[in-house]
């Protein structure tokens, strides 16, 4: 029992000390894991080959599931190297762990009768575990804030969406592609939310034995989380390529004029649904063959993570400059219409270019060129905290500027209830 509750407890370590998000745990837990096993087998490889010491009382050779331990002269202390295993050994490598062989040719024992042993100088330094567990606590802050903004996000999203599609009046190409990206805007909030959940299974897992661990890591326990991480990259892309979809029509409505019909909305449909599989399949045959590791969060070659990136940068790129090129029109209109007022026409221009940026996604442009790879440290947790905020409620704030905040959807809400009160009021009072 003593030795399996060992694994155990390095194991639970790992899961609860280990920083950033959860699949980093399951990145450094695998590797762990493996390592064990390694150092195990070379541990009862050399218990099985080596030959017994001749004469006098001794210690038997022994592998307590945490270190292994050699033949051992009765009376002595055993000094061993701290495992190779272990997820901070460059910090430690020069420690020992110590076992007391007593004058009886048995390992002695503490205080609660199991065999004594001291491993404190295999242990991680304090003041690293302490600043792990904050950046652990600020992470799970992260997570609990952007929950918060995709369920938010999520509700609004579906009863906007809803509005759009129950008035025929709002029947319309361009409440058509609103529609379509409030749809997007939906899956990606509920692939984020399942994505969370499938990992908090896959890794939450109670462990009772060794076996849950190597059943845990296994390929079949995560097909679930993996299946759920394809489905977010999906629907994160088919968001990105909505959001283009936007600036196109825009753009060809303001700057070349051009009338889009229904058979060109099928294009819209083709590019915003259609457009992402051309980059999340190879991607998925990538990590099929080249990283089958864990749930597919963690990228150990950053040139497969570019099948996913490249097109998001671009879009954005594409997007912000039909932004830069639309806002040019609307100046341009709004100096002619506003000649004598001044203050009206920069509120006007202030408030067209707020309700742009959100519908083009434009505030992916602010991180644009500054990589995971490229921050650490402070501006590393800025770039994560501003692109979680932004992302999470981003969906909110398209579903109040382009549902709620609308005159025509508004009006065409007056005049339901209207009807409705009016019904109401005939079925209650008669004739």
């Amino acid at each position: 029992m003593r030795r399996t509750c060992d694994i155990m407890a390095l194991i639970c370590l790992l899961l609860v000390k280990l920083p950033t998000i959860d699949t980093a745990h399951g990145k450094v837990l695998e590797e762990t894991y493996h390592k064990w096993l390694q150092y195990k087998d070379d541990c009862l490889k050399m218990i099985e080959s080596q030959p017994p010491p001749e004469g006098g009382l001794f210690c038997n050779r022994t592998f307590d599931r945490y270190a292994c331990w050699p033949d051992a002269p009765a009376g002595s202390l055993v000094n061993i190297s701290c495992p190779f295993y272990l997820p901070w050994y460059d910090q430690v490598s020069d420690g020992v762990v110590r076992r007391q062989c007593g004058t009886g040719g048995l390992w002695e024992g503490d205080a609660d009768g199991h065999v004594w042993r001291d491993k404190s100088q295999c242990d991680e330094d304090k003041e690293v575990t302490s600043r792990e567990m904050w950046i652990k606590k600020m992470m799970l802050s992260f997570r609990t804030l952007y929950t918060v903004g995709y369920s938010l996000s999520l509700f609004t999203l579906v009863t906007a969406l809803v509005v759009l599609l129950s008035f025929r009046k709002l029947h319309c190409t361009r409440n058509y592609i609103h529609a379509n990206l409030f749809l997007s805007f939906i899956l990606r909030a509920a692939s984020v939310i399942v994505k969370d959940t499938m990992l908090e299974r896959h890794w939450g897992r109670e462990i009772v034995k060794p076996a849950d661990v190597s059943d845990m890591l296994s390929h079949q326990a995560a097909i679930g989380c993996r299946m759920a991480q394809l489905l977010m990259q999906y629907c994160v892309l088919a968001n990105h390529y909505w959001f283009f979809g936007e600036a196109i029509y825009l753009y060809s409505v303001l700057v070349s004029s051009v009338f889009v019909d229904s058979h060109k909305y099928l294009s819209y449909i083709c590019l915003g649904w259609g457009a992402p599989l051309l980059f999340v399949i190879p991607w998925a045959v990538m990590k099929i063959l080249r990283e089958n590791k864990e749930c597919w969060a963690v990228n150990d070659n950053m040139n497969y993570w570019w099948i996913i990136r490249s097109p998001i940068l671009l879009v954005s790129l594409i997007n912000f400059l039909i932004f830069l090129k639309i806002l040019k029109v609307i100046l341009s209109k709004l100096r002619a219409d506003n000649r004598s007022d001044y203050s009206g026409y920069k509120h006007r221009l202030a408030k067209a270019t707020l309700t742009l940026i959100p519908l083009f996604g434009i505030h992916e442009v602010i991180f644009i060129f500054v990589t995971d790879e490229q921050t650490t440290g402070v501006l590393r947790y800025c770039k994560v905290f501003f692109t979680l905020f932004l992302n999470s409620f981003q969906g909110f704030l398209v579903a109040v500027l382009y549902c709620y905040a609308n005159k025509e959807v508004r009006n065409e809400l007056k005049r339901k209830m209207r009807s409705w009160r009016t019904k109401a009021h005939t079925l209650c009072c008669g004739q």
